[in-house]
């Protein structure tokens, strides 16, 4: 490793914060994805601008805020973006030595160190920003028992977060303008010490009618992965810039997470009606012998319209959901790793053309 990596240290990703209009609707949509609400803060708990809760399946924590008071900036925040995220939360060891190092390198104040505490210790947190109006709060936790973070209060009977078989967030995605990919691709670099990990090109990732690039930056480790989209030139609008047009501006598109059961998973989120993209039936003819793997799976699989695809390293298993909200923005991945290192690079033209089939049905190709 280098200075730079040891110098910025990250134990993993503590939770991605969602803004929305209204909180409590939010954390029981995504009981629909198994997660289990296990802590909220409001107006019950002294908070007077805020609803906030918090849902857990396996290491993965999200935040659904929404706002008390229309003035708000967390109020304008979804009136201008819709439901968004808003804060992809790294834990660290240290927060305020974490922060010194960022702003030190270049990185944009939101919040300067702040300890808060109750009767179950104390958490450490500040915040950077990253492209668009996404933070990254830095948090340190090491001293604290607390269900999730003082000021919430633990929803009783909370403690099972097994779910639907969600372990850990496997990468998060974001979108920015065209032209901008790199310059996000070296803040990652220069401020946390992360390195390239992948680099897809248009012809990579190009349909007859829209292309992208994408670069993925990491860790090192693989406890955090951020590709980073941009559009390019095409016939037709690509999703990047249909994300952009009601985003707004720059934003995290898609959350992955990873399940060891990928079949049992999605028939679970199915039978409570979430989404999938779908692909054509004659998909699953191709994959058969581009990934001898999965032969013994491959019903299961387009049952399910479930996606496969192999590296040096192994092989994978992957789907999206349909956009989990009213503007055809965020979305979520599903995915099952059996040593495969990559994103589904064999499945990208499918995948963008069942997206595009989407994207026709809402008029925005």
């Amino acid at each position: 490793m280098s200075n730079t990596e040891d110098s910025f240290p990250i134990l993993g990703i503590d939770y991605v914060q969602f803004f929305v209009g209204n909180a409590k609707q939010a954390a029981h949509y995504y009981k629909s994805f198994g997660f289990t609400p296990r802590a909220f803060m409001g107006l019950e708990t002294g908070s007077r601008d805020r609803a906030s809760y918090m849902v857990q399946q396996g290491d993965v924590r999200l935040v659904f805020t929404g706002a008390l008071d229309g003035d708000s900036a967390i109020a304008e925040h979804v009136k201008l973006h819709g439901d968004g995220v808003h804060d992809i939360a790294l834990t660290v060891p240290d927060a305020e030595e974490s922060y010194r190092v960022a702003i030190e390198r270049g990185a944009r104040s939101v919040a300067e160190p702040e300890v808060f505490e109750d009767e179950k210790g104390k958490v450490v947190k500040a915040a950077i920003a990253t492209y668009g109006e996404t933070i990254h709060s830095l948090i340190s936790r090491s001293d604290y028992s607390g269900v999730f973070f003082p000021g919430f209060q633990a929803i009783e009977g909370s403690e099972d977060t097994s779910g639907f078989g969600i372990l850990n967030i496997d990468h998060v995605v974001g979108n920015v303008e065209l032209g901008k990919m790199n310059e996000w691709v070296d803040f990652y670099a220069k401020i946390m010490g992360f390195t390239e990990m992948r680099h897809f090109t248009d012809d990579d990732i190009s349909t007859e009618y829209s292309a992208l690039m994408s670069k993925v930056v990491w860790d090192g480790v693989g406890k955090v992965k951020f590709p980073i989209n941009e559009p390019a030139e095409g016939k037709r609008k690509s999703q990047i810039e249909e994300y952009l047009d009601y985003y707004k501006t720059p934003g995290a598109q898609h959350i992955a997470l990873s399940t060891d059961d990928i079949v049992a998973s999605v028939e679970e989120m199915r039978k409570l009606g979430i989404q999938f993209i779908n692909v054509p039936g004659s998909y699953y003819e191709e994959v058969k012998s581009r990934v001898p793997q999965i032969a013994d799976k491959v019903d299961a699989l387009q049952r399910n319209g479930i996606l496969a695809d192999k590296d040096e390293d192994g092989f994978l298993l992957q789907i999206f959901t349909k956009t989990v909200q009213d503007r055809p923005t965020v979305f979520f991945e599903l995915i099952e790793r059996h040593g495969a290192k990559g994103f589904g690079d064999g499945n990208f033209k499918a995948l963008f053309e069942a997206i595009e089939r989407d994207q026709a049905e809402r008029g925005n190709l």
